[in-house]
């Protein structure tokens, strides 16, 4: 059966996180469901459809930024209560956006992931997470490495607290109470977790989760151990998993796989053939998918997949057809419904455009006035800097909210720059003096209109070691620009993997001496990539790395030695 689904954009709001948008179970007087999303600026938007135009439900006052949005209520009934966690705070508000709750965790890092689960809150920071039960502290526990996800197994249908971690490290961590039950290991760096089929699937222990360089897969978390039931790889060499969801959008009675990636990529696998996914649908956007649910927003009857963007674009791509044929000689009629929608656009673009205008003028007069005081512009850019295993290359990916005009490149260390197919920016090198500022690098690349993310392919050679610094200067007026810096370190081809072949040969280099733990740890995060900064708890560590471009194996073995001094007792 093939899918087709249309595109639709309803509403823009602020700069938008990593799952910070929602869909409100339909009432019982209204089919369609309301959209509530959070912004970087603090404010939770919620919207419904009424005619083709999005009406506001209510929106709330600038805060802090929202770093996710939850849904939560009494088990087993329809999910309606909204929570946000901004800082360290979480705050909670009706479907009609009254605030009933404000919690502050008191916690020293920012939270990063939340997940709700009836009077049960899970919370993680960079590295640490807690659970709270009616507000009051449970559990905790400090990973050794990022936390970017944080899950709870159904306990509606288990009967049992089963929270589960995606960590940095290419493990997912399951635990009972505050304590590791076992450790989990994935194929990347895991960045989304989801319960398969929005309720554990069968058994209730089925957990779907996504990594950052694109592959997704299914393990059944037991008390005992894991159980890696299927794995899709990232052939296609697409864009890290940063949001997924479970909806029945080809309509044959089983819920489908959805999947958004941070190159704008929307996928739909379906799961009718003895559970082994097949692609039935994918469409690029132009922007990175932070959030992404399956529902019906627009036209009653008409399910869709609604996604919200980096920029704040909340999109629905809809079963609704659009397009209608007509024979040859046949006239072709535009309903009513239609032509009221296209005369509203028409309208609402020339008052667009009229103000842009007057914006303008308003502008020029206030800059030629010797009164002018200029404020900088502040916008975000959202980067990553990863090492791709397949090609020994890292991608460095720009993405702001606004379009961008330039981005300038310069580096103190010998890197090539490769050619991208996606990338449409005209690049040009400017000649470079290395042997007086140590400037190896400094090319230009130019952007074509409406360009709001650039990928670059960039190839370092092992052993010299500096800094790459990226200059992005956006279509806004003041100029400004934001400058944003990535280390490339001695060794930076190698990749963190799991395990190691112990019969190759190796070398052996072992270095003792008055140093401490915290020491040796913080020379191993100097010259390799996925180090945590934090030295692990415990007396001793170990890291196995594979060099992507020789093949070649790295163990990394620190501990603590204790010397004892002998004393003599007469």
């Amino acid at each position: 059966m093939d899918l087709n689904l249309n595109r639709a954009d309803y509403l823009q709001v602020g700069v938008t996180s990593q799952k910070t948008m929602k869909l409100l179970p339909a009432s019982r007087h209204r089919a369609t469901q309301k959209v509530v999303l959070g912004d970087h600026d603090g404010v939770v938007t919620c919207f419904g459809m009424k005619k083709g135009e999005a009406v506001a439900v209510f929106k709330t006052l600038p805060g802090q930024k929202i770093a996710r949005l939850e849904l939560g209520g009494v088990l087993n009934t329809p999910q309606e209560k909204i929570f946000v966690a901004s800082g360290s705070e979480i705050r909670g508000f009706t479907k009609r956006g009254k605030q009933f709750l404000s919690f502050e965790t008191n916690l020293t890092e920012s939270i990063k992931a939340m997940y709700v689960s009836g009077s049960d809150l899970f919370l993680s920071a960079s590295y640490i997470y807690n659970h709270y039960c009616d507000c009051k502290d449970q559990h905790y526990y400090l990973s050794g490495d990022r936390i970017n996800d944080v899950i709870c197994l159904p306990v509606e249908r288990l009967s049992r607290l089963t929270p589960v971690l995606a960590c940095q490290d290419r493990v997912l961590r399951v635990l009972q109470g505050s304590d590791v039950l076992y450790e989990v290991e994935v194929p990347g760096p895991p960045t989304a977790l989801a319960l398969h089929g929005g309720n554990g699937g069968d058994s209730g222990e089925d957990l779907l989760f996504g990594t950052s360089d694109g592959k997704l897969g299914i393990i059944q978390v037991t008390t005992a151990k894991p159980i890696h039931k299927w794995e899709i790889r990232n052939e296609r060499k697409r864009g890290g998993v940063l949001c997924v969801d479970s909806f029945d959008i080809v309509g044959d009675g089983v819920k489908d796989l959805l999947v958004g990636r941070d190159d704008g990529v929307v996928e739909v696998y379906s799961l009718h053939h003895a559970n082994e996914p097949v692609l039935k649908f994918d469409q690029a956007l132009s922007e990175s998918i932070t959030s992404i649910q399956g529902g019906c927003v627009g036209k009653d009857g008409y399910d869709e997949i609604v996604v919200s963007t980096y920029s704040g674009w909340v999109t629905g791509l809809t079963t609704e057809p659009v397009h209608r044929e007509s024979g040859p000689g046949e006239e072709l009629k535009i309903s009513q419904e239609m032509q009221n929608k296209i005369s509203s656009l028409r309208s609402e673009l020339e008052q667009l455009q009229y103000r842009v205008l007057q914006e303008r003028e308003r502008y020029q007069q206030a800059s030629q006035s010797s009164r002018a005081v200029f404020a900088v512009p502040s916008f975000s850019i959202n980067d990553k800097f990863t090492l791709n295993k397949d090609d020994a290359s890292y991608s460095l990916i720009l993405e702001v909210q606004t379009a961008i005009d330039n981005v300038l490149i310069q580096s103190d260390v010998p890197i090539d720059l490769l050619d991208v197919d996606k990338n449409s920016a005209v690049v040009s090198f400017s000649s470079c003096d290395s042997e007086s500022n140590d400037n190896f690098l400094l090319a230009t690349y130019r952007c074509q209109a409406n360009t709001t993310r650039l990928e670059l392919k960039i190839r370092s050679i092992e052993g010299q070691y500096g800094t790459l610094q990226a200059y992005v200067t956006p279509r806004i007026q003041p100029k400004t620009c934001q400058v944003r810096q990535y280390l490339i370190k001695p060794l930076s081809l190698h990749q963190r993997t799991h395990c190691i072949d112990h019969d190759r040969p190796v070398n052996t280099l072992t270095l003792t001496g008055q140093f401490s733990f915290a020491e040796v740890h913080s020379w191993v995060v100097f010259c390799l990539p996925e180090v945590p900064e934090k030295p692990p708890a415990g007396e001793s560590v170990t890291f196995y790395f594979q060099n992507t471009f020789l093949d070649t194996q790295l163990e990394s073995h620190c501990r603590q030695v204790t010397l004892l001094t002998p004393r003599v007792f007469r």
